[in-house]
């Protein structure tokens, strides 16, 4: 079930399980169909309801080759959409504005298309959803190089600066969110930010009444192909981020 669209409403239509899992992808033929078959395996186990929402975000490669033969053995389960390119950011949160425009839609779980987000921590996760709203991974080992953790460390550091409160880990790829508290945070968010993973963890983070949970990950060193991080760009990456993020409130 094919959806090549930039809109979430035909992508919202065709969402029928209570939980989607939204992955935007970039580049990801050597992974993405490894991930995905794992992931689906992990959540087979669990007798879990689920679809993914696979978000291709202008890729150059022969990613969409490996999508369309990921839908034609489980179309039920696969829904891509094909889109220009516009960044990791804005392609989540097109997977997630489609997540919370279904009705049938109660929990998102986002991860990355790398493989960095071993699913073999999902289990704890599911289990963790009756006492919380949002459980995030906190990546307390990882494999995937200094550059990226410096990332990390700048991210944390600017959001908990702004929002006065411990922001823990805002932009880590791994987090499962209630699809009701999810859509009220979007809703504060404009469609023009750049960075809405980190928005949407400062929003959440910043609303008293949302229950968290934490489960401890070690985040693995990407499966294949070559990591995009640019260092050159990582203290615009910053400057972006801060200032985006002293517009919500």
């Amino acid at each position: 079930m094919a959806i090549i669209s930039l809109q979430p409403d035909p992508i919202s239509a065709v969402l029928t399980a209570p939980l989607v899992i939204v992955i935007p992808i970039y580049n990801e033929a050597e992974n993405i169909e490894n991930v995905v078959v794992d992931w689906e395996r992990t959540l087979n186990a669990l007798a879990l309801d689920f679809q993914f929402i696979l978000l291709n975000d202008g890729s150059r490669d022969n990613t969409m080759e490996v999508l369309h033969r990921l839908e034609s053995t489980n179309p039920s389960r696969v829904v891509i959409v094909d889109k220009v390119n516009s960044g990791h950011g804005r392609t989540c949160r097109l997977g997630y504005t489609a997540a919370v425009g279904s009705p049938r839609v109660e929990w998102i779980l986002q991860i990355d298309s790398d493989g960095q987000c071993d699913p073999g921590y999902f289990e704890t996760f599911w289990k963790l959803r009756q006492d919380a709203d949002c459980i995030f991974g906190r990546r307390v080992q990882r494999d995937d190089g200094w550059a990226r953790a410096l990332t990390s460390k700048i991210c944390k550091a600017g959001a908990t600066l702004l929002g006065g409160r411990d922001m823990v880990d805002p932009n880590v790829p791994y987090r499962l969110m209630r699809s009701e508290i999810l859509a009220k945070a979007l809703s504060r968010i404009p469609a023009s930010f750049n960075i809405h993973n980190v928005a949407v963890t400062f929003i959440l983070k910043k609303t008293e009444t949302v229950r968290w949970k934490y489960v401890p990950i070690r985040f693995r060193d990407r499966q294949g192909g070559s990591n995009s991080i640019n260092l050159l760009n990582v203290a615009q990456w910053g400057i972006d981020m801060l200032l985006e993020l002293r517009r919500l409130r």
